[in-house]
């Protein structure tokens, strides 16, 4: 077993952060994307099988009982019939296809995107901030978000492959290279 280190560096805005990776952080990143996968799966799935999910009442009650900045927003969001209908559907089905995407390895930066946008959502309706800013929804967005940045389909998913799919005699992400986005 390989126990040498990997330099990563990264400059944003005139700012640069450099650190070194050990070889079995792969692992760990794999860990989060199955983890995370696997949650998000499982809550969509259930909410499909009972049958039962609504989101009207949340969105009208939720958020201002919790004192959100956003509360209005969520309410008038709860008062829209289409946009509940829409929120409904994409709650558990969104939460199923992003799991999936997580679990196998595809399309994984795009899914993770939408994965830490979700919990943005959640973070925002369910405003507790008696203990600090940070909370399980604000954590699990990070999560979401450095599954994207670490490209953690590639490790043992389908990414790997899929980036390297030829169209036209070149790997998919070389003619197309805005589909680097979305996998990885």
């Amino acid at each position: 077993m390989s126990t040498r280190e990997v330099t990563i560096r990264s400059t944003v805005a005139g700012f640069t952060a450099e650190g070194k990776l050990h070889t079995l952080s792969v692992w760990f990143i794999l860990a989060l994307r199955l983890m995370m996968g696997l949650a998000f799966f499982q809550s969509g799935f259930d909410k499909v099988l009972s049958g039962s999910f609504g989101a009207a009442g949340y969105l009208q009650n939720a958020p201002p009982a919790n004192n959100s900045p956003v509360a209005d927003l969520f309410v008038s969001m709860g008062n829209t019939p289409w946009f509940v209908d829409f929120v409904n559907v994409a709650v558990p089905w969104g939460e199923i296809l992003i799991g999936l995407g997580l679990l196998v390895g595809a399309l994984t930066r795009l899914a993770a995107f939408w994965g830490a946008f979700m919990m943005l959502l959640f973070y925002l309706g369910n405003w507790e901030i008696s203990h600090g800013y940070i909370n399980g929804d604000f954590a699990y967005m990070l999560v979401f978000l450095a599954v994207a940045a670490f490209g953690a389909g590639r490790i043992l998913g389908l990414d790997q492959y899929i980036e390297q799919y030829e169209v036209g005699g070149q790997p998919l992400v070389e003619r197309y290279p805005w589909t680097r986005y979305l996998l990885g």
